[in-house]
């Protein structure tokens, strides 16, 4: 089963702190860890755990700060084809602060903002062996090349980004964050359907999930679990759920999968110690 993820890599230093600092305050972190992330990696990082052979198509680059995320990768069994990897510019930094009482985070990140990457020729070959495909949106030449493979795509929508326009008509399933809102006064699922996305999902944390496919619709229920990590949730969310669409699932019965491994993530602390859960 071979699954292609494709959109943002980022270098994350992941803090836990007991209370988030104010305007011109400090605070004390209880640990820090450093690791690869942005949606599509870590999505990526999810399916490679749930069994599937994975490349990662994202950008990169030659700064010493990729090296971070290339051994992270590597050492999770994710392959990377890296979109420009002569490029000396950084890639991007995020800061995540994890709550330690809630597990509750914050990010700040520039992500893949004002950064155009080409398409190189070993995509084309990559996506024709994938069973599943995984576009975030945020290297939107290479989210549109992966939406054109034919390959099953699931898209996942966490906020707005013009692309999606583009990307929506292609998605098996459009996997969309309660704060994704598509332009226009329609509510989401009938502004997602006006552009062209048949079959989608709207997750709202531990509140059920929504879904539609065709004229049918409803909602799944969230088991109650004991939240104490959020961060990158949704992303496994995702990776899970492109795991289960590689594998021909039904749209109902994907969801399902792809909450019962969230559920798994947000029982966890740090960015990598829950992979060994779904093994």
């Amino acid at each position: 089963m071979r699954v292609v993820c494709v959109g943002l890599a980022t270098v994350d230093l992941v803090q836990r702190v007991d209370r988030l600092p104010g305007p011109d305050d400090k605070a004390e972190a209880l640990s820090a860890e450093v690791a690869a992330g942005g949606p599509a990696t870590n999505a990526a990082l999810t399916a490679a755990a749930l069994g599937a052979e994975v490349t990662l198509v994202t950008a990169v680059g030659a700064h010493p700060l990729g090296d971070l995320i290339r051994a992270d990768l590597a050492a999770h069994d994710v392959t990377l084809l890296d979109a420009a990897p002569d490029t000396p510019e950084p890639p991007p930094v995020s800061a995540v602060t994890v709550l330690d009482a809630t597990g509750q985070r914050t990010i700040v990140s520039r992500n893949a903002r004002g950064v155009a990457v080409a398409v190189p020729s070993a995509l084309a070959e990559t996506l024709t062996t994938a069973d599943a495909v995984l576009a975030d949106g945020h290297h939107p030449a290479l989210a549109l090349a992966a939406a054109r493979s034919g390959r099953p795509l699931v898209l996942d929508a966490g906020t707005w980004r013009p692309v999606f326009a583009d990307l929506l008509p292609h998605a098996a399933v459009a996997a969309c964050s309660a704060a994704f809102h598509p332009p226009g006064d329609l509510d989401t699922v009938s502004g997602l359907r006006a552009l062209g996305a048949h079959h989608g999902a709207i997750t709202r944390g531990p509140e059920p999930v929504a879904w539609w496919s065709g004229g049918d619709s409803g909602e799944l229920e969230v088991p109650p679990v004991a939240a104490i990590d959020t961060a990158g949730a949704g992303d496994a969310f995702h990776g899970a759920l492109t795991v289960a669409i590689a594998r021909g699932a039904e749209l109902t019965e994907a969801l399902r999968y792809a909450i019962g491994v969230a559920g798994i993530r947000v029982q966890h602390r740090g960015p990598r110690t829950w992979l060994t859960a779904l093994r």
